[in-house]
């Protein structure tokens, strides 16, 4: 009895697990036929097969054609997804998003695009090649009722396009200065630029870097590896986070089958703690 009464004691005084937040960013590399061996149709279920290996909460995509957006649903019934794509429609490239629906709700979701008119559906500036936008979606914690806000973009890939990261970079922050400072904020994209000045300055000013910030990191800092698997010299994928959250752990994920890769990108994940 007394050794009943002691362990009952015990785990009463022992904290509660703290609850997490796992948070991937994928450039998925849209179905391109000149792919090669790596066409979507012979990397698709590697893609799936990775999700679900390190089950993300949430995931921010780029790249995401329609069709691959439905194959991952139909494959992954855990999650759903949303967005549109950079032309306003169903056309192109999407900002897809896709969560757990068992651990949280979507309560609002929009899109705008990075440009002087960020609610013109297809619009473009500063002389892009393409219209670029930002998907986003304030959710809520199921086991807690904590709500964030979650962004999801992919800037301009030319070399030239630095003036546009950057004033990229400016629509997004003044869109997230609209809300209330205690609402956690999370974004995600492929940013085309190193994690340093420019864009990345523009956007670190409010925001920290999961990165920089993990308490255990893994994988090489170079995102980038064109389905050859040796990483480039920059970072250009982040995920950044306004929030009283800990980042546990920070990895940048070689999965590979002999050498192929799920995506010419390496996906990206951060575990926050949440209070």
């Amino acid at each position: 009895m007394r050794l009943a009464t002691a362990l009952l004691c015990l785990a009463a005084a022992l904290p509660a697990s703290a609850e997490t937040l796992r948070v991937m960013s994928f450039n998925v590399r849209y179905a391109a036929k000149s792919d090669g061996p790596d066409i979507w149709e012979n990397r698709r279920d590697f893609l799936v097969a990775t999700i679900r290996k390190h089950n993300p909460d949430l995931i921010g995509t780029q790249e995401l054609l329609y069709m691959q957006g439905q194959y991952i649903d139909q494959a992954l019934p855990e999650y759903k997804w949303f967005g549109v794509s950079r032309r306003g429609n169903q056309e192109d490239e999407h900002m897809g998003v896709f969560y757990r629906t068992d651990r949280l709700t979507l309560v609002d979701s929009g899109n705008y695009w990075l440009s002087l008119t960020p609610e013109r559906a297809g619009s473009s500036a500063w002389n892009m090649s393409l219209p670029r936008m930002a998907t986003w979606g304030l959710f809520e914690i199921k086991a807690t009722g904590q709500k964030f806000l979650f962004t999801n973009t992919h800037f301009a890939h030319r070399r030239e396009d630095d003036h546009a990261r950057r004033m990229s970079a400016r629509v997004i922050a003044n869109r997230l200065a609209l809300y209330e400072e205690t609402l956690p904020l999370l974004v995600t994209g492929d940013f085309n630029a190193p994690a340093e000045g420019g864009a990345y300055e523009t956007l670190t000013a409010v925001l920290k870097d999961a990165w920089t910030n993990a308490a255990k990191k893994s994988g090489p800092e170079g995102t980038f590896h064109g389905f050859k698997g040796t990483p480039g010299a920059a970072r250009i994928d982040w995920i950044l986070y306004r929030a009283p959250w800990k980042v546990l752990e920070a990895h940048s994920l070689t999965d590979n089958r002999e050498g192929r890769y799920p995506s010419d990108h390496f996906p990206i994940l951060a575990v926050f703690e949440l209070p």
